[in-house]
């Protein structure tokens, strides 16, 4: 049987990583919309609603309610390229990001004035990019998806009315899918194109633990741990329209597997409370992206030359940690209506030297603004929305078997999302 082993420090799922999400790397913030609203400050020091479960599981204990929270978020991403260069030619067309769909469910239910259990399910992972079939950097990057979605069902314990903790594991399921361009590096003209597609999945475990301290009467501390996730993903490679000089096409499907780790997470926040209308938010996130140092593919496909491009191919990355930082404000304006701002500011994990148009990722803010409101007692829904630009960055990559290309990236998006809660 055809072999194809896959190995990577991080993995797949990286590879396909995008910039225009509303975290660093490849990681989606919107698990909240009431904590969209204020660019995500105070996530683990405010328990707002059930969707606290992902932000912090200690907030749990702070619902005196049996609630869930439903909704989702989309995320619609521009990118215009400038100054674009490829030795092997073609288009430079940036729109390469559908919309993006993020959905959330949580559920929480208070067992007594100590203990609370719980579950959510939502998106920590995920994107989809697609450049057009002559994108200049198609030997770099071409089509791109990578869907995870989890599952955590959680517990919390207040000590007192200062100090909770909680805890959950996650279930995580991973979903990737990569599709590249080849040449002949030989003869690259009578060579053509060919594509080879990537495709895997797996379930694995890991867990999100948090506490929360209620410092003073106006001012609570919350501090969040999600754990690093390690995947193993089973899947096939599949190769089609490979055209070499005196060989037929070559069409090919080969088993794949590859090992994988997301980085772990922490997350330290306040809000404070000015008066009866105004509360004050802040945060600050660290992620541990410096686990991704190389992607590297190592391929045994019998029958298929070795300068169709599916030997050992190693591609640098050496990402770095990240810190994003978020402050933000909301104002109770009444009964029903409270409104909501904030402003964040989130660090690339990529560098100048290694970036790929598979990852043409800046430095971005983030500026937002979200409404709740709340017709009855026990009903509250969210809007918020969010818009992020990201410093230009510059690609510049030299192959011997993909050429060179080079370009300039202006990265945007707007993200929408709503949000219902209902208490019991």
């Amino acid at each position: 049987m055809k072999k194809v082993m896959i190995r990577s420090s991080l993995g797949l799922a990286v590879t396909l990583a995008s910039t225009q999400l509303f975290a660093s790397g490849f990681a989606i913030n919107e698990q909240s919309i009431s904590g969209m609203g204020v660019g995500f400050a105070g996530r683990s020091s405010s328990a707002e609603d059930a969707s606290t479960v992902a932000g912090n599981p200690a907030g749990m204990a702070r619902l005196k309610q049996e609630q869930f929270t439903v909704g989702a978020a989309g995320i619609y991403a521009n990118t215009d390229i400038d100054h674009s260069r490829a030795t092997l030619g073609g288009s430079s067309d940036g729109d390469m990001v559908p919309l993006v769909g993020v959905p959330m469910g949580y559920y929480v239910k208070p067992l007594n004035d100590q203990w609370a259990v719980g579950f959510g399910v939502y998106v920590p992972f995920g994107l989809a990019t697609d450049y057009e079939s002559g994108y200049a950097g198609r030997y770099y990057a071409d089509k791109s998806v990578v869907k995870v979605i989890t599952f955590q069902p959680t517990i919390s314990y207040a000590f007192n009315d200062k100090v909770s903790i909680g805890i959950g594991p996650t279930f995580n399921r991973i979903e990737g899918e990569l599709t590249s361009r080849t040449i002949n590096a030989l003869n690259p003209v009578s060579g053509g194109d060919g594509e080879v597609k990537i495709k895997g999945d797996d379930t694995a475990v890991g867990f999100n633990a948090g506490i929360l301290v209620q410092a003073t009467d106006k001012t609570s501390l919350g501090l969040t741990y999600h754990s690093k996730v390690d995947y193993k993903l089973d899947g096939n490679t599949k190769g089609r329209n490979l055209n070499f000089p005196g060989a037929p096409t070559l069409n090919f499907k080969a088993d794949a597997s590859l090992d994988l780790d997301t980085p772990e997470s922490v997350d330290l926040s306040f809000t404070h409370k000015l008066d009866d209308r105004w509360t004050l938010y802040g945060g600050s996130t660290w992620t541990r992206w410096s686990r991704l140092k190389d992607i590297t593919v190592e391929s045994e496909v019998s029958g298929v030359p070795a300068r169709a491009g599916l030997g050992t191919i190693t591609e640098e990355q050496n990402w770095h940690d990240t810190w994003a930082h978020a402050i933000g404000a909301s104002y109770k304006l009444n009964k029903e209506w409270t409104l909501r701002t904030g402003f964040s500011v989130d660090q690339s994990p990529t560098n100048n030297t290694n970036r790929s148009p598979r990852i043409p990722s800046g430095d971005r803010r983030i500026f937002s603004l979200g409404a709740g409101y709340s017709p009855t007692d026990n009903i509250t829904l969210d809007f918020a929305y969010s818009y992020l630009k990201e410093e230009s960055v510059d690609v510049n990559l030299v192959s011997a078997t993909k050429g060179a290309y080079s370009a300039t990236y202006h990265n945007s998006a707007h993200g929408f999302g709503s949000s219902l809660t209902y208490k019991f």
